[in-house]
């Protein structure tokens, strides 16, 4: 059985979308764009998080236990589509899940059939963000409430539009929910991987598949500009919605969902060429 937990109800088309969450959720924060879309798509719980296997034992299956890395993320992803006979795939990533995607891009090509980047950036993070998620994944490990002097919860603030938490209360709850229930193991895995990733700009202009770029705009944590450089880098249009924060994918599930279907047709209209 992979270590990587998959969720879906029906039994994957032949070139299925894959949803890859946020940092620090797993896969129910794609659930109810999952609802707005014209077919099932496959939501993932990344290492550590949901129904996956710690992250150590993803680590230490894939790589290293010593050594958190995107890489282990995308290569039990690979073993996990193996085990329900999944070739190629449409796969799509939120924030972390964007990391994700890429780094599975540059290291699986092969198996991606369309790619859609949400909330994200390919640059690597500039050394202050890299060590002040070093001094959160400590935080994490010593199991306290503050991430680098942050209470959890205040993060989902800086993580939905100003529209969102003044006109969907329970909305935000169950953001704020989510952030509590993250495992700080998982959250400490996570925060190591992302740091030392590297830039991915350059795995976007290599690629000769349908894509698609969104970002909130209200969005204060991935700015225009990063989501600019990647529809560039892919020759795509840049998605942006409105009333939205870095958490699009979430505060409009509708929205996302169309666009979503519609990557889903491009990408399975071009592999069938």
């Amino acid at each position: 059985m992979s270590e990587l937990a998959l969720h879906f109800e029906t039994r994957p088309s032949e070139i299925p979308l894959v949803l890859l969450p946020a940092f620090p959720f797993d896969a129910r924060m794609w659930t109810s764009a999952v609802r707005e879309l014209s077919t099932d798509a496959i939501r993932v719980d990344p290492p550590g998080f949901g129904d996956s296997a710690p992250a150590h034992v993803i680590a230490t299956r894939y790589g290293s236990a010593s050594d958190s890395s995107l890489d282990q993320y995308a290569d039990s992803l690979v073993a996990a589509l193996d085990e329900i006979k999944v070739d190629k795939v449409v796969l799509a990533g939120a924030s972390m899940g964007g990391y994700a995607a890429m780094c599975f891009a540059q290291r699986h090509p092969e198996r991606v059939a369309g790619i859609g980047l949400v909330g994200t950036k390919a640059s690597a993070d500039p050394a202050e963000v890299a060590e002040e998620r070093i001094r959160m994944a400590q935080a994490a490990e010593e199991n306290l409430d503050h991430i680098a002097g942050v209470p959890l919860v205040v993060l989902a603030e800086r993580m939905v539009s100003p529209v969102t938490r003044r006109e969907d209360e329970e909305l935000y709850e169950s953001i704020e929910n989510w952030l509590e229930q993250a495992p700080a193991p998982a959250i400490a895995w996570a925060q190591r991987a992302m740091a030392a990733r590297p830039d991915r700009l350059g795995v976007l202009k290599r690629l000769n598949i349908p894509a698609l770029v969104v970002r909130g705009s209200d969005d204060i944590i991935c700015s225009r500009e990063e989501h600019t450089a990647m529809a560039e880098a892919l020759g795509v249009h840049l998605h942006e919605i409105d009333r939205a924060g870095h958490l699009v994918a979430v505060e409009a599930p509708r929205r996302m969902a169309h666009l979503l279907d519609e990557l889903l047709m491009r990408a399975t209209s071009h592999a069938a060429r």
